[in-house]
């Protein structure tokens, strides 16, 4: 039985990838701040995927190289990115309608819990010191089509993230579509939380065991 974690499972960098690889050619798509931010460097080749950030860019492209930085051409997590050529620049209130307007095809999203019904806590622990700090995930979960979640399997201190009913407060209820952890690619389907795809040397026993809802095989 495996029982280091460390030694099994993909890099984040691999589950960005795999991200990226299941998001159609010609896609609008909006990334989180932080991990989902590596998913812009896995266009596969030949395929065009638009990425947008809601503070008023389309077209984003992948981190410049050292040196090569912009420092008026951030992303809403204000790091840097670059735009690809034919990308374009507005309002933040223009970025809103577009999210709101049901104009971008996929969002992906870190998470602190996902339940096994997809709802999505990803913004608050809800402790009296938390900062309140939702930026546009409320308005990205209502407006966009589809939802990925990509994230840890468990926190640090190795709780599951993946649980029965969310204790933080919620971003959204029943929005999240899909979920890419360091262990497995998830779906959240009418019939429950379907595995789609084992790391490697992850077994279904022990994903379930790292993982508080009732997971199914495909």
């Amino acid at each position: 039985m495996v029982t280091d974690e460390k030694k099994i499972g993909w890099e984040m960098n691999e589950v960005a990838q795999k991200v990226a690889l299941d998001i159609p050619d010609g896609s609008y798509v909006n990334l989180g701040i932080g991990i989902p931010e590596l998913v812009a460097g896995y266009v596969p080749e030949g395929r065009e995927v638009i990425y947008h950030t809601e503070n008023g860019l389309l077209g984003m492209g992948p981190a410049p190289q050292a040196g090569e930085e912009d420092p008026e051409l951030i992303n809403a997590g204000k790091k840097y990115v670059t735009a690809i050529p034919g990308a374009c620049f507005f309002h933040h209130a223009d970025s809103f309608s577009m999210i709101r307007g049901g104009h971008i095809d996929y969002c992906v999203l870190g998470a602190l819990q996902i339940s096994e019904n997809g709802d999505l806590a990803n913004w608050s622990t809800g402790e009296p010191k938390a900062i309140p700090a939702v930026g546009g995930a409320m308005d990205l979960i209502a407006g966009v089509k589809n939802i990925f979640v990509i994230s840890q399997h468990t926190t640090k201190t190795g709780d599951p993230k993946i649980i029965k009913q969310c204790s933080y407060p919620l971003t959204g209820k029943e929005v999240v579509n899909r979920i890419y952890t360091n262990l497995a690619i998830i779906d959240v389907t009418n019939d429950g939380l379907v595995v789609r795809e084992l790391a490697p040397g992850v077994t279904f026993d022990y994903l379930q065991s790292k993982t508080e809802a009732r997971l199914k095989e495909k």
